[in-house]
């Protein structure tokens, strides 16, 4: 079963059964009821048991899942006037980061987040989701002009992490990091940064400091990849799931930590099972997240958020 991970395959499989029972029903026109009722309650009974019990590397998984709905998504769900802002005014365009201008609850919304791409074309337009340094330096114009017409700003992140490559590196990649991050923190208007994917390194972080930090349920959000990670420990990138274990990546670990507010939840089993149930539970957290944003000093908010990370016990 292509896109459908080892611990999906036997709720995909009575989930076959079912639309199978159903086609029968309609084509003999037969009654199935009882049975599609009881495999219904099969079905939810299996996915509740599977994702209660979900092992660390199991969440990475579905932090990447194929069929994860990812920016581009969510704006058409959630924000139907989207208005693409393109460019960094200084190289290029860069299709890794998507920005622009949208209206939310009857005011406008700067949107800042990283896309990827789900057909080869796409992912190649995309780099898979990795910002070169225009697309940060897009980022920080978008801040800035948002910043100029007291416009709050929603992140969404889901990158591997900035990409590494000899170009981004020639063009300043660290610096343009640097500069988002500084960026980010002057900003005076409320920023609510949400993790809806992947969550890596300094290229999650260049569009994640937030007033408010939100990680979907089945979201990931490290400092580096599991298989780097096992790469630089052990010298073998086939660890990646021990390491998954030993860097406590997920929302439930990261939250524990101290360092994101709160876990959106997703439908159950996972956000690419029901896009448009995601796109609810996301628009119910980003409007609680920016009214609990009313009435704060959001400059000053953020510095002593991030200030504080850290400062308290990780207890397993």
């Amino acid at each position: 079963m292509d896109g459908v991970f080892d611990f999906e395959k036997p709720i995909v499989h009575l989930e076959k059964k079912l639309a199978d029972l159903r086609e029968l029903a309609e084509k003999q026109g037969m009654d199935f009821h009882d049975e599609m009722c009881t495999l219904e309650q099969k079905i939810a009974g299996l996915i509740e048991s599977t994702f209660a019990k979900l092992s660390p590397w199991q969440r990475v998984q579905l932090s990447r899942h194929p069929q994860r709905p990812y920016l581009r998504d969510y704006i058409d769900r959630l924000f139907p006037d989207f208005y693409e802002l393109s460019g960094d005014r200084a190289f290029g365009e860069d299709e890794a980061i998507l920005g622009g201008l949208a209206t939310f609850q009857g005011s406008s919304l700067m949107i800042i987040g990283s896309q990827k791409g789900r057909t080869t074309k796409q992912k190649m337009d995309r780099n898979f989701g990795m910002a070169r340094p225009e697309g940060y330096r897009k980022a920080i114009r978008l801040y800035e002009l948002a910043d100029r017409f007291k416009i709050p700003i929603l992140t969404l992140i889901d990158t591997p992490g900035a990409y590494p490559g000899i170009d981004a590196e020639e063009r300043g990649q660290s610096q343009a990091i640097a500069e988002a991050l500084v960026s980010m923190f002057a900003t005076s208007v409320p920023i609510v940064s949400i993790v809806t994917g992947e969550g890596g390194s300094g290229g999650a972080l260049a569009i994640g400091i937030g007033n408010i930090v939100l990680m979907q349920e089945y979201s990931i959000y490290s400092v580096i990849s599991p298989e780097s990670c096992a790469s630089i420990l052990w010298n073998d990138a086939s660890l990646a799931e021990k390491a998954s274990e030993k860097l406590k990546m997920n929302a439930r670990d990261v939250l524990s930590l101290g360092i994101i507010d709160g876990i959106v939840p997703e439908p159950p089993g996972g956000a690419h099972r029901n896009w448009d149930e995601a796109a609810a539970l996301l628009h119910c957290a980003i409007q609680n997240a920016f009214h609990e944003l009313t009435s704060v000093n959001c400059k000053e908010h953020r510095a002593e958020k991030f200030r504080a990370i850290g400062t308290q016990a990780y207890h397993e």
